[in-house]
């Protein structure tokens, strides 16, 4: 299974900064010791023509140069640097590898990415590019356009804890990606924007009342719409031991929300490109450990289909 990662570049966030930049490289670090049939590759930075698939030009050009005014960085939330620049090119860049890898493998996955705070002309809540949204579009334009063929069409299934607002704006009113989130009701953004198909949860949710609404969630989806790939986004923030979630699942109900996803994509043979998203975990490994269940789910749903190719 083809995985992702900018984790060369460390931030140089401010002391005190809550933003725990280093899981990314302890869950490089993690996989690579204890999943061996993972093949871990760098990824390569999207061109200012991609980003400007979904963002627009201005703002791609604020954020190479450096020449976001204040409030927007504050918005942000990171100093502005060359790498955090260039980290967020890269992100954007792990989840195009990882749709294109999903496309020929089945599944694939990104380390960082779930940026979906990001909007057309701005960032937010960490989340510089919104990189579900243009590796969507991105797959859409490469898609094979023969005599009768279909249009691509696109899932992004978001079960960050946050709702993802940035996604859901861009994508309004377009019925080639349908945009799903399950998240705290009264968590960040305080503003939600409608997306497709919004599930709120209340505070203290726990694993029996979550995995009921993505079961309600996923039928829904296949009721409305009819993808040829899904983007996931599986936040370890839902987790009992995050710091900002809000929400009560266990281990094994992250678990088991992993699943739940996997088995409804290849039960539809779809393709599944993942994103890690959010994890604010109280203590950094909690939020690792998290993220390497939600990889073993990932690489088993994998070896099916290989186990089941043509």
């Amino acid at each position: 299974m083809q995985v992702f990662h900018a984790t060369q570049f460390a931030l140089p966030l401010p002391p005190g900064h809550r933003f725990p930049m280093a899981k990314y490289r302890l869950l490089r670090e993690r996989l690579e010791a204890e999943l061996p049939g993972l093949v871990l590759r760098p990824a390569e930075p999207a061109s200012d023509g991609v980003l400007a698939l979904v963002h627009s030009p201005a703002y791609v050009r604020a954020v190479g140069d450096g020449s976001l005014d204040p409030a927007a960085m504050r918005e942000i939330g990171f100093p502005w640097s060359e790498a955090m620049a260039d980290r967020a090119r890269r992100s954007v860049g792990a989840t195009i590898a990882a749709c294109r890898a999903a496309v020929r493998d089945g599944v694939a996955a990104n380390i960082a990415g779930g940026t979906h705070h990001a909007g057309r002309d701005k960032g937010s809540g960490y989340c510089v590019f919104n990189d579900a949204a243009v590796a969507a579009r991105l797959m859409q334009a490469e898609w094979p356009r023969g005599a009768g063929a279909a249009p691509l069409k696109v899932a992004v299934i978001d079960l960050d804890v946050h709702q993802g607002n940035g996604t859901a704006s861009i994508f309004r009113g377009d019925d080639s990606v349908f945009t799903l989130s399950l998240h705290g009701a009264k968590n960040f953004p305080f503003r939600k924007e409608p997306g497709d198909l919004d599930v709120d949860l209340p505070d203290g949710c726990g694993d029996a009342q979550y995995l009921q609404a993505l079961d309600g969630a996923l039928d829904a989806l296949e009721r409305r719409f009819e993808p040829g790939l899904v983007i996931y986004l599986a936040g370890a923030d839902p987790h009992e031991g995050d710091r900002l979630g809000r929400l009560k699942l266990t281990w094994d109900g992250l678990q088991a929300r992993d699943a739940r996803v996997f088995d409804w994509a290849w039960a539809r043979r779809l393709p599944v490109a993942m994103a890690m998203a959010g994890g604010y975990g109280i203590r950094i490994q909690d939020t690792v450990q998290a993220q390497v269940n939600t990889f073993r789910v990932a690489a088993g749903a994998w070896r099916r289909w290989q186990n089941h190719a043509p």
